[in-house]
């Protein structure tokens, strides 16, 4: 079983981060290769940046890294090795988590640890997926969102009908 490596900021007592995050926030994991991109599978991505988004900004919580990953080949290893749930076990706690693929058995996995999976066709920024984000949980967030939202109690101060 290989264990997860975390990289975390340190912060004074005016600037806590840590496993709970803001109110009002959510959790976002994205696979990367370089910490620049969301640029990897789920199975295969060495690492995972987490972020706490609000509709006000992003802030990085940490970096998750694997040594043991998959080779995207669509085969299952025989001896027994399992590389999905170290993976899931830690990003619990996570709300949206973004790859560029996922396969059914790790994503009901990740369904059942609570985190909405979220495959997203082409490689593209950091920035640009916590902007996007951001940005909808500003505007009137999509239903699956509003799932989201309601399960980790981040809606309770945000209203989602539209204003004109």
């Amino acid at each position: 079983m290989t264990a997860a490596r975390r990289l975390s900021l340190v912060t004074d007592e005016a600037h806590p981060t840590g496993p709970k995050g803001e109110t009002g926030s959510l959790r976002v994991a994205i696979a990367t290769e370089d910490m620049k991109s969301l640029n990897a599978h789920f199975g295969s991505a060495k690492r995972f940046a987490v972020y706490d988004v609000t509709s006000e900004g992003w802030n990085f919580v940490e970096a998750v890294a694997f040594e043991d990953v998959s080779d995207e080949s669509g085969k299952h290893r025989t001896e027994g090795d399992d590389r999905i749930t170290p993976k899931v076990e830690a990003l619990k706690g996570c709300h949206l988590l973004f790859c560029l693929a996922i396969g059914g058995p790790s994503a009901a996995k990740v369904v059942s640890a609570k985190i909405h999976p979220i495959k997203v066709p082409q490689p593209e920024s950091i920035e640009d997926v916590l902007s996007r984000t951001q940005t909808m949980l500003k505007t009137a967030p999509p239903p699956w969102l509003r799932k989201v939202l309601t399960e980790a109690g981040a809606s309770k101060k945000q209203s989602f009908e539209d204003e004109d």
